[in-house]
């Protein structure tokens, strides 16, 4: 598979089979996606795997506790801008119609919706659940780096005939997370990932959110 391929094929999973990832699976995409660039090279992202027993552990440890904090903890970032403007508003509110139309959910389902969002805390059934996180002192350029290191390990899992689902709603259960994988005080929780193969037979996987087109978002001058 080449770059444009797994480019083109990567797609947010919300259904995973339960087949286990090879540890050397795993370990070839997090070492193969350190090529990311860093301003520097700080490289300031940290990882965080869990499978198996420690996986459902942990997913146990938050079933627990949903029920008193159904809304998490509180983030320590906004994930999105307050009164999000056009044409990301649209956007967002799109990709939400589509996603739940796969599925058979009405806009006035609140129920269904709340349990399908619920799914995020569950890594949506993946046998690998992922962290990501990155020194609390860095600024917004070593942001930028972590997504890149992020988006490498999302290709490479192509590459490798996997699925992955970035989770920025984990960052709301920061603390959960903080206290179960023990993270020293300066490191901050960005965001979590499904990792996994892909259940075919699942509706909500048939998804495809559209991309505007180039002359949207890009100026060619001198060509």
């Amino acid at each position: 598979m080449n770059v444009s391929e797994a480019l083109a094929t990567r797609m947010s999973c919300r259904a995973f089979l339960p087949t286990p990832v090879p540890e050397a699976t795993l370990r070839a995409i997090l070492e193969g996606a350190k090529q990311a660039p860093s301003g520097g090279n700080l490289q300031p992202w940290r990882v965080y795997a869990l499978t198996g027993a420690p996986l459902q552990e942990f997913l146990a440890l938050i079933r627990s506790r949903i029920p008193m904090h159904p809304r998490g903890e509180g983030s320590e970032y906004e994930i999105y801008p307050t009164a999000l403007w056009e044409p990301y508003r649209t956007r967002r509110f799109k990709c939400g119609e589509d996603m739940y139309a796969t599925i058979g959910v009405a806009r006035d389902d609140k129920l269904a919706r709340l349990l399908q969002f619920a799914r995020n805390y569950e890594f949506f059934g993946a046998p690998v659940g992922l962290f990501f996180c990155l020194d609390r002192r860095m600024g917004p350029p070593q942001w930028s780096d972590l997504g890149m290191y992020m988006q490498s390990v999302m290709l490479l899992a192509r590459e490798h005939g996997l699925h992955t689902c970035a989770q920025e709603a984990w960052s709301v259960w920061y603390r959960t997370v903080g206290e179960f994988l023990k993270l020293p005080s300066e490191l901050m929780l960005f965001s979590g990932m499904a990792l996994g193969y892909r259940d075919e037979s699942a509706p909500i996987n048939t998804l495809r959110t559209e991309r505007a087109p180039l002359e949207e978002f890009a100026e060619l001058r001198g060509f």
